[in-house]
């Protein structure tokens, strides 16, 4: 195997493992906020904007990844 498609390849896996672990993230995320709006409503608007900055935390994973595999490919 060339040293180039080995680097890419290696950069497809590693975003492809980005990408699975940030929706695996994001699901426990939502259904854990769902979980205590129904246990306490009135903390609703709380439980959603530190849900809101858990995400956009857990989406820059794959978007790290997405530039780390752009200079492994160079």
């Amino acid at each position: 195997m060339d040293a180039g498609v080995a680097h890419i390849l290696g950069a497809g896996v590693a975003f492809g493992l980005a990408a699975m672990g940030a929706a695996i993230g994001d699901g426990l995320m939502i259904a854990k906020m769902l979980e205590g709006m129904a246990r306490q409503p009135e903390m609703q608007g709380t439980l959603r904007t530190n849900m809101f900055i858990g995400l956009g935390l857990i989406e820059a994973l794959p978007i790290i990844a997405v530039v780390l595999a752009g200079f492994v490919i160079r």
